[in-house]
């Protein structure tokens, strides 16, 4: 995304970061640009296979690139995942749902970790939902079937944590397939509820963060990985949100919900933090069947969110046409100026807290 690049960008100086990671946990990404890549072009299968005796490389139909010498780059726990001891986040963590008690794929990852969730689901979709889930875990809501996507589930969350006394609530799609530790240029599975944790508690430190989450697990990488940072600064948080309750906003709308609210608050000056030491391994939008796939992503539904976020931010929003389909580009350039405010009330941390996580390798 274009505007991921530009956010880069304003971290390629390490103390740009460093100095808000103390009592964090560990966080190093070393640059593994390679010195040289070439196009090596194989007449015939025999070509291939010598190649592939000579160098230890493996090539198939499918291999785009390689290494040489080859290298792991162990990947969303495939070897290794995380095994860690387990803290329970703070705030409440709510699940957005609608037609996937089938797959309830964030469900399962937050059960597998044994962190505490509500599920939100429709009225008419209850019993489907409490055939496959603990009953004591759903929420049902005073409405269904609106027209308006997640929006109004939102907005009832948000009036139940601010009831629950809360100072900040969690909201997750319901289509995460798990979560991930980003260090040492891996991506790790984490099993457990200290990537939250470690959030929560970045978070509270400071008092103007209207909004914060993981970044999707696909995003925030690359060849040079060191200028990769922990986390970004005022950019649009989505799919997996910590949201201050106190914000005036709330939820509107019917499309792009997620990136006009982090425009609001940013334009109120708030800041926004997007973490990728921990991302959610989000499933591409119009992927799977249930959510909003159907009520409003078809009929040209991605043009429709694209002109729906420009008639809201006119000032930043531009339409673009890009792999054959509509885009929007956000300009978040102006938010630069919105700085990270210390709580006064905050007791400086030091050094490297993992939080109890510690690597498990698998064979």
């Amino acid at each position: 995304m274009p505007e991921e690049k530009e956010q880069l960008a304003l971290f390629e100086n390490p103390p740009t970061w460093t100095e808000h990671w103390q009592g964090m946990p560990d966080y190093t990404m070393k640059d593994i640009t390679p010195e040289q890549s070439v196009v090596i072009h194989f007449k015939t299968r025999e070509d291939i296979a010598l190649f592939c005796r000579s160098t230890g490389l493996r090539i198939t139909p499918q291999t785009k690139s390689a290494w040489f010498p080859k290298i792991e780059i162990r990947s969303n726990g495939r070897i290794i995942r995380m095994e860690t001891a387990s803290n329970i986040p703070k705030y409440p963590i709510f699940v957005i749902s609608k037609g996937r008690w089938d797959s309830r794929l964030t469900s399962k990852s937050l059960e597998s970790a044994g962190i505490p969730y509500h599920i939100v689901v429709e009225p008419q979709e209850y019993d489907a939902y409490a055939s496959v889930i603990d009953p004591r875990k759903i929420l049902v809501t005073p409405f269904s079937n609106l027209g308006q996507g997640s929006i109004p589930v939102r907005n009832f969350v948000w009036d139940i944590a601010k009831e629950s006394g809360a100072r900040r609530h969690w909201v997750l799609d319901d289509n995460i397939d798990g979560f991930v530790r980003q260090n040492n240029n891996q991506r790790l599975r984490d099993e457990s509820a200290n990537g939250f944790s470690a959030i929560e508690d970045f978070v509270d430190r400071y008092t103007n963060i209207a909004l914060a989450g993981m970044n999707y697990r696909f995003l925030g990488g690359g060849a040079a990985s060191d200028r990769i940072p922990p986390f970004l600064l005022n950019t649009r948080i989505y799919s997996c949100i910590l949201i201050d309750n106190a914000i005036t906003h709330r939820w509107r709308g019917r499309y792009n919900e997620d990136t006009d609210l982090s425009i609001r608050v940013l334009k109120d000056g708030l800041c926004t933090v997007l973490f990728n030491a921990f991302k959610c391994n989000k499933i591409a939008t119009m992927t799977m069947k249930g959510g909003n796939t159907d009520e409003l992503y078809q009929d040209d539904g991605r043009k429709l969110m694209a002109e729906s976020l420009r008639d809201q931010h006119p000032d930043i929003v531009q339409i673009t046409r890009k792999w054959n389909r509509w885009q929007h580009h956000v300009d978040y350039s102006g938010f630069k100026k919105n700085k990270l405010i210390l709580d006064p009330k905050y007791q400086p941390a030091e050094g490297v807290n993992d939080y109890g996580m510690k690597l498990a390798v698998f064979d």
